[in-house]
């Protein structure tokens, strides 16, 4: 990431998103200063706004930049369906979105402690159709695929089984996070919890 094809030189933009997630890492919203990522990158504070109108929209661009590591793994969901198994191919998915947690956690612990940077990230989300629910589509759309299959008992419901597994992945990082603790999630335990037995 970050090369531009054309030149073999560093791609501006890139570096800028990237400077900006580490900032965010270490600082939080109010350590990421224009000037502080002109530093980090190096580049002027006007080689921010050439790629982006204001700090809200880099922001939003470091979120943007994670969504792969959540959406991968669940995409990979539906090319699964009737092969391996639920419970091996859910397991995958769930490890997937604790590394995606993992990464935006503390960026969103951010945006909600910012009122103006959270309505804007809100409408972002809402204009473009995304958030956590879509994920959380997803994963039900799986199961309730693998129901028909006879894969999944019937009695169990998706939409509860989808939203407990999101939300314990965001849950567990979140906790462990600010309990500075060292404990795994015990992903298989959890969705077969989640699933049941057929």
């Amino acid at each position: 990431m970050g090369e531009n094809a054309a030149s073999g030189r560093p791609n501006r933009k890139s570096q800028i998103v990237a400077a900006t997630e580490t900032l965010l890492r270490e600082r939080g919203v109010g350590g990421v200063t224009t000037r502080a990522i002109a530093e980090a990158v190096p580049c002027s504070e006007g080689a921010i706004y050439v790629h982006f109108k204001d700090r809200v929209e880099l922001l939003l661009a470091v979120l943007e930049e994670s969504l792969p590591e959540m959406l991968v793994p669940l995409r990979a969901l539906e090319m699964e369906v009737g092969s391996g198994t639920p419970l091996s191919n859910l397991v995958t998915a769930v490890r997937g979105l604790i590394r995606f947690h993992q990464r935006v956690a503390p960026m969103l612990c951010s945006v909600l402690a910012e009122a103006e940077l959270l309505e804007r990230f809100q409408r972002s989300l809402q204009d473009a159709g995304k958030g956590p629910h879509r994920g959380v589509a997803t994963l039900a759309k799986y199961m309730k695929q693998e129901q028909k299959l006879g894969r999944i008992a019937t009695s169990v419901d998706v939409s509860t089984a989808a939203q407990m597994l999101m939300a314990s992945s965001f849950f567990h990082v979140f906790t462990t996070r600010l309990m500075g603790g060292k404990e795994r999630l015990d992903v298989k335990r959890l969705v077969s919890m989640a699933i049941g037995d057929l």
